[in-house]
């Protein structure tokens, strides 16, 4: 009796506003995995969780968790979690589907914890749930939990496969325990290409160049993404944006076709060696390999020939992009600020705000502070910096202070600077303090400077060898020599030393 009561009550019938067609679990189960399978998924498409809800039907394991995956599909986690949280006994499936979601739409740390109460409600995970667990401890930076994940592969999985070897290095140089990644790879008797790429990255982002070339050159089957990672790697520096140069070369020779990726790393050496000649080169390759049209492509391209000072070829990129996003407007503001066209730079920003299509940003703001700086354009400055919490709900940051700093003592005046750097709401740093003492040097003010300097040394004592000669030019200029003498001891006992100077010219020969 008590039985059939059980499934009477399973199985009452539904709300008269439920389809009649969707009245078993297996109509509702067959209606959500066509949901699923729709691209895209609509927001709407969950009112069908609505309906079961208001049916009385009680959902099967299957039928809860297509619900749950519907949910993410949808970019709905809260609901999502709320179903998984109402099944009885969420299924392995269950909660690889909660992690997986989690992780695309950006929620590392919430997935990991699935995957702990997981391992402690079970005491066993799958291949899935473990490369899983690598790869969130990779995003979280997490050392120990990816040697924890570790330890349970070891106890779990009778036989590694590349996958999991792949995870293994890739969380491990995420974390940066390299010797690990390094020891994991050498475990491989013949380590799969995604393998050794995940290491490359490692050693590139220690310095370790020599060794991810000998890695690299160890790599049997290369595919586009290791000639990327090298070619990426390499353009970071001026003193290997060459080699980036020559691991391109090399990858056309075998016959790999430049992607979004091998182009936007290529023209960074291009832009660390001020060749606009190479940089022209690549633009062909971009155009011959259809990448160039692309917002990211487009957006290397108009940075790289802004700094090597042909601007106007970078604004001829930006007017032909048929779509541009924050970085694209940035680097041509920019751009125009650092090759002394200010005007053309607040032109350029006033357009962007007037057309509202695309939002400045934190480093929209700095560039366009940074023209007015270098033009003393007070003025335009002063509402700049006011409009960006007034209009976009953007609080400043350091150096969006500094440069404000920079501006009032250079073209208005040390006091106000002096009065500016007081109101502001955090404690200064010392890239604001450093600014202050450079307005304070240039109009001869020995008090601030004094104050200037005080803190500049407090908060980097061993750095900015330029903030203690600028201290000791002022104390110069004003006959007080033996607060030079205390400059300079000073400067000896902290072990600062004096730049260098150089000089960068150019040569064909």
């Amino acid at each position: 009796m008590q039985e059939r009561n059980r499934v009477d009550s399973q199985w009452r019938p539904c709300s008269p506003r439920v389809p009649r067609y969707l009245r078993t679990a297996a109509a509702l189960a067959a209606a959500v995995q066509s949901l699923i399978n729709a691209p895209p998924p609509r927001p709407e498409s969950q009112s069908l969780h609505a309906q079961l809800l208001t049916s009385g039907l009680r959902p099967t394991a299957d039928l809860s968790a297509k619900i749950l995956i519907l949910h993410l599909r949808c970019g709905s986690h809260r609901n999502a979690r709320a179903v998984f949280d109402g099944m009885p006994a969420p299924t392995h499936a269950a909660h690889n589907y909660l992690v997986a979601g989690y992780f695309r739409l950006g929620l590392p740390g919430e997935a990991l914890g699935i995957v702990r109460r997981l391992a402690g409600a079970t005491g066993r995970l799958d291949v899935f749930a473990l490369s899983m667990a690598l790869k969130l401890s990779g995003a979280l930076a997490l050392p120990r939990a990816a040697r924890e994940a570790h330890a349970r592969v070891i106890r779990t999985v009778l036989e590694f496969d590349d996958i999991l070897f792949a995870a293994l290095v890739d969380a491990y140089v995420k974390t940066a325990l390299l010797g690990y990644a390094r020891r994991v790879h050498g475990m491989m008797p013949a380590p799969s290409v995604v393998c050794s790429t995940a290491l490359i990255v490692g050693c590139m982002n220690e310095g370790l160049y020599r060794d991810a070339e000998a890695i690299f050159d160890g790599t049997r089957e290369k595919d586009v993404v290791v000639y990327n990672t090298m070619v990426e790697g390499y353009s970071k520096t001026e003193e290997t944006a060459e080699s980036s140069l020559e691991v391109f070369k090399a990858m056309q020779r075998a016959r790999f076709r430049p992607t979004v990726s091998t182009c936007v790393s290529v023209l960074g050496a291009c832009s660390l060696l001020s060749s606009p000649e190479l940089g022209e080169q690549v633009h062909c390759h971009a155009i011959k390999s259809n990448v160039a049209s692309d917002i990211k492509t487009g957006s290397a391209l108009l940075d790289m020939y802004s700094k090597c000072g042909r601007v106007e070829d970078g604004r001829k990129v930006f007017d032909g992009m048929a779509e541009r996003n924050v970085v694209t407007w940035t680097s041509m503001i920019d751009g125009y600020g650092k090759n002394g066209l200010s005007d053309e730079a607040l032109e350029l920003f006033e357009d962007m705000r007037q057309q509202r299509v695309v939002r400045p940003n934190h480093a929209t703001f700095l560039s366009a502070l940074s023209a007015c700086a270098r033009a003393g354009l007070l003025a335009q400055g002063q509402e700049a910096f006011q409009s960006m919490e007034r209009e976009y709900s953007l609080k400043p940051r350091m150096e969006h202070y500094a440069c404000m700093v920079d501006l009032l003592g250079r073209f208005g005046s040390v006091r106000q600077a002096y009065d500016f750097v007081g109101g502001i709401p955090a404690r200064p740093n010392s890239d604001v303090w450093a600014a202050l003492l450079g307005a304070a040097t240039l109009h001869d003010d020995v008090d601030i400077a004094n104050i200037a300097a005080k803190e500049v040394f407090e908060l980097s004592r061993a750095g900015r060898p330029g903030a203690y000669m600028a201290f000791s030019n002022t104390l110069a200029s004003a006959g007080k020599w033996d607060g030079v003498h205390d400059v300079r001891e000073m400067m000896k006992q902290r072990g600062v030393l004096k730049d260098a100077a150089c000089s960068w010219v150019g040569s064909d020969k």
